[in-house]
C-alpha cells in the first residue's frame, strides 16, 4: 500500500479544534486528504458527499456522540465498510468496550502519541484496501464463471440436440455407434444439468428478494404440475395433502426453485413405482409449513454431515440414472434462509426422507 496515495481520504471528527488541527496537520504531512468535521451532523454532511476510506471519531461530543454517529455510519449501506477508530481520553475504559461493540475496529487515546496514531491509521486503511481488492477479485470471479457458465450451456444445448436426433435415428447404425450416441447423450444431459445447477446457485448468492403474499397451496401445485411428466415416467404417485392454504410472504422465483429442488430430488432418488408425498398443514405461530416425504434410501449419519454444503456428495443415487450435481440442498437452504425461513431434515436412515420448510406467515390483512 502506498501510504502517501491521494487517493486515501481520512474524516477526523472532533468537537474540539486544537485536537482536528494536530491530527490533521499530522496526516496531512503523510500525503493523506483530510477531511475535518466539529460535530456527529457535519460528519455525516460530510460522508454524504464523499465517503472516506477512514474515519477518526470522537467519542465523546456534544449532541450526537460518537457512538451515535457511528451507529448511523454502519446502517448505511456505502458506509458500512468504512473503518471506524475512535478517539477516546485514557480513562475511558468502559466506553471504548462500548465503542467496539458499536462496531468501531479500534481506538487511540488521547493525549494522542503520533507513531501509535499512524500505525493504527497505515494497519487499517492496508485492511481495508485488501478487503476491497478481495470484494472486486470475487466479482471478477463470478462474473467470468457466470459468462463461462452461459456459453457452455448454450454450446452443451447444440450438442444435445445433435445427439438428440443421433438417438432418433439409433436403428440406422451398428450396436457400437448407438452406444456411443447413448453415450453422449447422457454425459450431455449430466453436464447440462450441472451448469444449470451452477447457474441457479449463483443466481442465489446475489438474489434480490422481492417478497409478497404468495398462497403457498397454488406454489406446490403448481410445482406438482412441473414434475406430472418426470414422476409419471417412473411410476411414481405424487400426492397432495393439504389441510390448510396459508398465504406466506416469500419471493415467487426464490420459492419455486425451492419447490423444484426438493420435489425434483424426491423423484430423482425414489424407487419406481413409490410415493412422494407433499403435506401442507395448519400454520403455526409466524410460520407456515409444508413437508415433501418420498420412500427413497434417506439419508446416513455421513450424509447428514455435509447434507446443505456445496457439491456434497452423498451416498445415495439416482434410481434413474438422472444426473446429481450436489447443489441443489445448499441452493434451497440458502433460498429459504434469505427469505427468513428455516429448513430442517425429518427422517430416518432406510426410512425415505422428509424435508420441511417453514417460510413467514402474510400479516391477517394480506392474507
Amino acid at each position: 500500500m502506498n501510504a502517501t496515495s491521494p487517493d486515501q481520504t481520512i474524516l477526523i471528527v472532533d468537537d474540539q479544534d486544537q485536537n482536528l488541527q494536530v491530527v490533521g496537520t499530522l496526516l496531512s504531512a503523510m500525503g493523506y486528504g483530510v477531511v475535518p468535521a466539529n460535530s456527529g451532523d457535519q460528519a455525516l454532511e460530510r460522508l454524504a458527499a464523499r465517503a472516506p476510506d477512514l474515519i477518526l471519531l470522537d467519542m465523546v461530543m456534544p449532541g450526537k456522540d460518537g457512538l451515535q454517529v457511528c451507529r448511523e455510519i454502519l446502517a448505511h449501506p456505502e458506509w458500512r465498510e468504512i473503518p471506524v477508530i475512535f478517539l477516546s481520553a485514557a480513562g475511558d475504559k468502559d466506553l471504548i468496550v462500548q465503542a467496539l461493540e458499536a462496531g468501531g475496529v479500534d481506538y487511540v487515546t488521547k493525549p494522542f502519541n503520533k507513531a501509535e496514531l499512524l500505525s493504527r491509521v497505515r494497519t487499517h486503511l492496508a485492511l481495508k484496501e485488501a478487503r476491497d481488492r478481495l470484494h472486486e477479485l470475487a466479482e471478477d470471479k463470478d462474473e467470468l464463471l457466470g459468462i463461462l457458465a452461459h456459453d457452455l450451456k448454450n454450446h452443451l444445448a447444440g450438442m444435445r440436440l445433435s445427439a438428440g436426433l443421433l438417438s432418433e435415428r439409433a436403428g440406422e447404425f451398428s450396436d457400437r455407434s448407438g452406444n456411443l450416441v447413448a453415450n453422449i447423450l447422457e454425459s450431455t444431459d449430466r453436464m447440462l444439468a450441472f451448469v444449470k445447477e451452477f447457474l441457479a446457485n449463483q443466481s442465489a448468492e446475489h438474489l434480490q428478494v422481492a417478497a409478497k403474499p404468495l398462497s403457498l397451496a397454488d406454489e406446490i401445485a403448481a410445482a406438482v404440475v412441473r414434475h406430472h411428466d418426470v414422476a409419471t415416467a417412473k411410476k411414481i404417485n405424487l400426492v397432495t395433502d393439504f389441510t390448510a392454504s396459508p398465504v406466506v410472504v416469500a419471493d415467487s422465483e426464490a420459492l419455486a426453485q425451492i419447490l423444484d429442488n426438493l420435489l425434483g430430488n424426491a423423484v430423482k432418488f425414489s424407487p419406481l413405482g413409490s410415493t412422494v408425498t407433499i403435506i401442507l398443514a395448519d400454520p403455526a405461530f409466524t410460520h407456515a409449513s409444508f413437508v415433501i416425504a418420498d420412500e427413497g434410501p434417506g439419508f446416513s449419519p455421513e450424509d447428514r454431515e455435509k447434507l446443505f454444503r456445496r457439491y456434497g456428495r452423498l451416498s445415495a443415487r439416482p434410481t434413474g440414472g438422472e444426473p446429481s450435481t450436489g447443489l441443489g440442498l445448499s441452493i434451497v437452504k440458502r433460498l429459504v434462509e434469505v427469505m427468513e425461513g428455516r429448513i430442517d431434515l425429518e427422517d430416518g436412515e432406510g426410512r425415505g426422507a422428509r424435508f420441511r420448510v417453514r417460510l413467514p406467515l402474510a400479516p391477517a390483512e394480506s392474507a
